[in-house]
């Protein structure tokens, strides 16, 4: 009997993923480490302010595209004139911040709002039971072996939505593993990694392009004042991925992660135990294929009617669309302009089917903005509709209890986002994100590395500073400037430098603590791992981030090797060769 029992005693964490686990685990509450965090950077532009460090732009000088460089150590780098100082937070103004600006923080925490209004609707859509049975009847569909694929491919296209996968996704795949049996920690890692995978991999152009084409054109017309990107240019690298980056994901988590979480127990993030009972409660009744049916109807007819209004000209949804007058041939999103009597068209504007358009100053489509209402409105309507079905929603009292019990079973992630919000805008404030931005990439820009490794190295070091600054977006703000202008006097395009950096941040999205939305996989990890904590979520991210390094280099260098397009004018030298 003693054997027995030792056969079915979870086994303790062994090997450097249990050591990352123990000490994560060893360390205090998120919320006390993003207190101490804040605290810690207060004193450190303290610290940078009194020693007086300072960090002075250099950029490489324009000559050098003229062919006067052939490797790194050739570039000159000439001073800007601008200079990077630390703001002391530990001052009479500072401090002043430091507390007026405690509210403000904690609203504009980006992830809480989508995370409140997001899962309000999510929130009554489970509790009335209608995720569940839809998870019931979709298990009948998925084969279980194609289960982790498949989350892994939804969590790479949710980057279409922007961040909503985040919210979305996880607790969906959570469920699903847990009711074949398998760990739902699994699930959520799976998702996860994938989610921040489809920063640099989808099969459609993303609200992203635009976005990181607009920061890179910064960076490369330092030396090319004409030099224009086409949103476009890492599509087909970004198809490719989707594929590679699917398989990879199904390998490492039905592999490494699930086979390592088979020794923990339930509470731990280990795999849920299904008996016959368990089994027999997946059966769907009657009464729930019936209440399924007319809320899946509604819940299709509500998605119809979005697509509608994002594609029907003049509904609140629809982008317009007109060619760039910078770049001829592309086409970029549009606003409509009303005039009063006698007023001049706008510089820019364009008459077409009776409307004048101008270049639009949001460079995301309407409907991307609009994603996490939109997720609220299709989720809670047939939630509702499934509850009156079920009779489980007799009046409004009914749903007002659900939405209050939505609410707070987001009590840990309010919490956490509070501290969190002052840890990150106390680091943006200090000024010391982009000061170690500048530093590193000038460090690397001087280093005098040959060409072949500067890719690999640029990889690793924006996986490292993913750590510290964890908005893509923020840190390619920085980098562009530095590095699109260093390697383009070394024959590397901004096309290729670009698809390098996003591989570096894509592949630590899910590692880093400074990403917003670790805190909200956290709380999804409390609710299903009791005893799990910060360790336990890094260490089973952990091998999805290293193997997703290793693959995502190796195939860009490949790809580098073989001379193939990034995509439509995805250039791998500079200057283009036609």
């Amino acid at each position: 009997m003693a054997d027995s029992d030792s056969k079915i005693k979870p086994r303790p964490t062994t090997g450097w993923l249990g050591w990352i686990e123990r000490i994560g685990n060893r360390l205090p509450e998120p919320a006390t480490l993003f207190l101490i965090g804040t605290v810690l950077v207060m004193v450190a532009s303290a610290v940078a302010a009194k020693t007086q460090w300072v960090v002075e732009e250099r950029l490489p000088e324009q000559t050098a595209a003229l062919g006067q460089a052939a490797e790194p150590s050739d570039v000159k780098w000439v001073p800007t004139g601008k200079i990077y100082e630390a703001n002391n937070i530990l001052t009479r103004d500072g401090l002043f911040w430091a507390v007026s600006s405690m509210v403000k923080n904690f609203i504009n925490f980006a992830p809480l709002g989508i995370v409140l209004v997001g899962m309000l609707g999510i929130g009554i859509a489970e509790r009335t039971g209608f995720i569940g049975s839809a998870l019931k009847a979709m298990l009948m569909v998925v084969p279980k072996q194609l289960l982790t694929p498949a989350v892994v491919f939804m969590g790479i296209m949710s980057s279409l939505t922007s961040d909503a996968g985040y919210i979305i996704l996880p607790p969906l795949a959570a469920a699903l593993y847990k009711a074949v049996g398998r760990s739902p920690l699994a699930g959520l890692a799976a998702v996860f990694a994938g989610v921040a995978a489809g920063f640099n991999a989808n099969l459609f152009i993303t609200s992203l392009e635009p976005l990181l084409a607009g920061l890179a054109n910064s960076g490369a017309q330092v030396i090319d004042p004409d030099y224009q990107l086409n949103p476009a240019c890492n599509w087909w690298f970004m198809i490719v991925s989707t594929v590679v980056m699917t398989g990879t994901g199904w390998f490492v988590a039905d592999v490494i992660v699930e086979k390592r979480l088979a020794a923990k127990s339930p509470e731990e993030g280990g795999p849920s135990s299904v008996d016959a009972s368990d089994l027999a409660k997946q059966q769907l009744s009657p009464e729930d294929w019936r209440a399924l049916k007319i809320s899946t109807a509604v819940f299709v007819a509500g998605l119809a009617v979005v697509l509608a209004l994002i594609n029907i000209p003049g509904s609140p949804l629809y982008t317009y669309q007109m060619e760039s007058t910078a770049n001829p041939g592309q086409t970029v999103a549009a606003e409509v302009v009303e005039l009063v009597a006698g007023e001049s068209p706008p510089v820019g504007s364009v008459e077409r089917d009776g409307l004048l358009l101008v270049p639009s100053s949001n460079i995301f489509p309407r409907w991307v903005k609009a994603i996490v209402p939109l997720v609220f409105i299709i989720f809670i309507i047939p939630g509702i509709v499934y509850g009156v079905v079920q009779k489980k929603i007799r009046n409004d009292r009914d749903v007002t209890r659900l939405l209050t019990e939505s609410m707070a079973g987001m009590a840990s992630i309010i919490v956490m986002a509070f501290f969190a919000g002052q840890f990150v805008e106390h680091f943006k404030y200090s000024g010391l994100d982009t000061m170690m931005a500048m530093t590193g990439g000038q460090m690397l820009g001087q280093a005098a590395l040959p060409t072949s490794v500067l890719l690999v190295a640029f990889i690793g070091m924006t996986m490292c500073f993913n750590m510290f600054v964890g908005s893509m977006s923020a840190k390619y703000t920085m980098f562009a400037p530095i590095f699109i202008p260093m390697f383009m006097v070394v024959g590397i395009a901004p096309e290729l430098t670009q698809c390098a950096y996003r591989i570096g941040d894509s592949v630590t999205n899910c590692i880093t603590p400074l990403n917003p939305y670790m805190v909200i996989m956290l709380a999804f990890m409390k609710n299903i791992a009791p005893k799990g904590g910060m360790g336990t979520l890094i260490s089973t991210m952990l091998p999805f981030s290293i193997i997703f390094s290793i693959v995502w280099t190796i195939m860009l260098l490949i790809w580098v090797w073989f001379g193939i397009p990034l995509g439509p004018d995805g250039h791998l030298v500079y200057p283009p060769v036609n």
